[in-house]
């Protein structure tokens, strides 16, 4: 005798039930993402960002049987807005390398086959740190403060960023604006306030034959939004680019460290927020936030730097 069919109130139930998994699922994955027709999860919590992964790649001379551990160390938090879309700077990053990832020409899935990423809240988690042995690449993220400061979470980064160093190439260090400035300290170079003030926006930069190397262009555009500055290049450092605010815009150290005083991550909207919300505050003048905000959205080179970034840190 055949089965009588569920009763209609039962079926609707499930409906429902199945309709808000799918939602469920959907609230998981980041919104930048979804906007690119992208979906990377992307897992957050007050210390750590997470994106999966899987095993090979195409970029550099690298070990493809497993996925480059990179650990990224935030130096700071979003703007609001920003953080509303990307969580932190794990996400932020996480984004550009994805892009660089797949225009690369990376196989799918992209970003999620090269490497396994986690973020690291340094600045209220003064611990947190990642084992040295457990990682293959360190990124140094850009922050609000004084990579020249000795807060007691800066005195902890330079001495992790110094043993990281200290692996001559085992663990690749990578930083940006803030990172540049404090790889720049903890190998011995002057770091302070430019007499030039701000340099924002997109800017041009005059690259070395070793830039022109790394990043595969002639001239590099790229965001900026620092005030600091490293004075001088370290001893053995390879200088990248240059200039008229700022002569040290990156350096090299083949196989141990990548640094760009700018900021590739950074989108015409990411840039926006900062220059309105220091506008506010009267950090900047409205003269300086008028001609940053009329350089905001000219095309840069973020992606590039992010390939060469990537190509970088899966050298073995």
């Amino acid at each position: 005798m055949p089965l009588p069919p569920p009763p209609r109130r039962l079926l609707s139930a499930v409906l429902a039930i199945a309709f808000l998994a799918l939602c469920y699922n959907y609230a998981l994955v980041d919104p930048h993402h979804l906007a690119s027709g992208r979906r990377t999860a992307v897992t957050t919590t007050t210390t750590t960002t997470t994106t999966t992964t899987g095993t090979g790649d195409n970029m550099g001379s690298s070990n493809p049987s497993r996925a480059l551990r990179l650990a990224v160390l935030e130096c700071d938090s979003p703007q609001p807005q920003t953080r509303e879309l990307y969580g932190n700077y794990t996400g932020v990053f996480t984004s550009l390398l994805s892009a660089a990832a797949e225009s690369s020409g990376a196989p799918p899935p992209g970003l999620s086959a090269l490497a396994s990423i986690k973020g690291y809240d340094i600045v209220n988690e003064l611990h947190t740190y990642p084992n040295l042995d457990d990682i293959d690449a360190v990124l140094l993220t850009g922050s609000r403060h004084n990579a020249f400061d000795n807060d007691p979470w800066i005195k902890n980064l330079l001495d992790f960023t110094k043993r990281a160093l200290d692996t001559d190439g085992r663990v690749k260090v990578v930083g940006i604006c803030f990172g540049h400035q404090i790889i720049g300290r903890a190998l011995g170079a002057k770091v302070g306030k430019s007499d030039k003030g701000w340099e924002v926006a997109v800017t041009d930069v005059d690259l070395t034959p070793a830039g022109k190397e790394v990043f595969g262009l002639d001239i590099l555009r790229i965001h900026q939004m620092h005030h600091d500055i490293v004075f001088d290049f370290p001893e053995g450092a390879v200088p990248l680019g240059s200039n008229a605010f700022c002569e040290n815009q990156g350096m090299y150290s083949p196989g141990r460290y990548l640094t760009v005083q700018g900021h590739p991550e950074f989108t015409p909207d990411i840039i926006s927020e900062v220059l309105f919300n220091r506008h506010t505050v009267r950090i900047f003048t409205d003269e300086q936030y008028e001609d940053g905000m009329c350089r905001a959205t000219i095309p840069h080179d973020g992606v590039a730097v992010g390939r060469a970034v990537l190509s970088f840190m899966r050298q073995r």
